[in-house]
């Protein structure tokens, strides 16, 4: 069989890639309503949406799909933090209330709020993170595709509830602050990075299926392990230090709006909340 390459091994398969285009159409559709209502969806939020598809594509279309499921164990790491982390971000991040008013009005999908609570969040994500690395589940998902679609369906389910308490797209508990956030991303990659290493350090493979006892591209597939558990880490790193960066300097404009507030006499608990949920104006309303 020939090897796979980063040239030609395109994979476009309608199933795969229609709810991805429903999806954006959907997004679309929804964004043009309300800017004819006067509430438009911010340009940034859009632009992140769209970014958001981008991950997907890549890691269900181009070789990095083929060369991850048929040869190397690094390409099929990069392709589940595209789906489980980078697609799951970018799309929530370009979410907003009034654009998910129409599901969150079906009663069922209204109930799935409490998954904005950091203490469900997390361990849906971290079982959903270990569990499908398991040698048994793993190689069964890259043996058979019905098995893979699952695989792929909770990894991105998963990377959305966990960076749902974050990004508040549907509103966390109230004691949920920036600061809590900051801890709780640390702990996410805690968690990561402990099954990262797992990777990189081993002497031994742990998946059969890519134990071919010979290299692909100069790569040993020990060596194809230890790239898997860099991917891994890698990329939580960069996602890490960008949303801390981003949460500190949230965290340093909310210190300095509570004490504005608090100084024009305004209740504290009324400045806490407003702070909270950034409704700040609302307590300079003139009543």
């Amino acid at each position: 069989m020939d090897e796979p390459s980063l040239l030609t091994s395109w994979t476009l398969d309608p199933l795969q890639l229609a709810p991805i285009v429903l999806a954006a159409i959907a997004y679309g559709v929804r964004a043009r309503t309300l800017r004819r209502r006067g509430t438009p969806v911010p340009l940034w939020r859009i632009l992140l949406f769209t970014l958001g598809i981008a991950p997907l594509l890549l890691a269900l279309a181009s070789p990095i799909a083929a060369i991850g499921e048929e040869e190397l164990f690094s390409f099929h790491m990069l392709q589940h933090v595209l789906i489980g982390d980078l697609a799951p971000l970018c799309l929530l991040g370009g979410l907003t209330g009034p654009l998910l008013r129409p599901l969150l009005a079906i009663r069922p999908i209204e109930r799935l709020r409490v998954l904005a609570n950091p203490a469900v969040a997390l361990p849906i994500w971290a079982v959903n993170l270990y569990l499908w690395h398991v040698p048994f589940l793993y190689e069964n998902a890259v043996q058979h595709s019905a098995v893979h679609a699952l695989e792929h369906a909770c990894f991105f389910t998963a990377g959305l509830i966990v960076w749902l308490p974050v990004l508040e797209t549907l509103p966390a508990p109230e004691w949920f602050g920036t600061g809590a956030k900051l801890a709780y991303i640390a702990v996410v990659r805690v968690v990561e990075t402990v099954l990262g290493n797992v990777f990189v350090w081993s002497g031994t493979v742990f998946y059969a299926i890519y134990d071919r006892g010979d290299e692909l591209w100069g790569i040993s597939p020990l060596q194809d392990q230890g790239l898997a558990g860099a991917v891994m880490m890698i990329e939580g790193s960069i996602v890490t230090i960008a949303a801390l960066s981003w949460l500190f300097l949230r965290l340093a404009a909310e210190g300095e709006l509570r004490q504005e507030l608090l100084e024009r006499g305004h209740d504290p608990r009324a400045v806490r909340r407003a702070v909270r949920y950034g409704r700040a104006q609302e307590l300079n309303r003139p009543r």
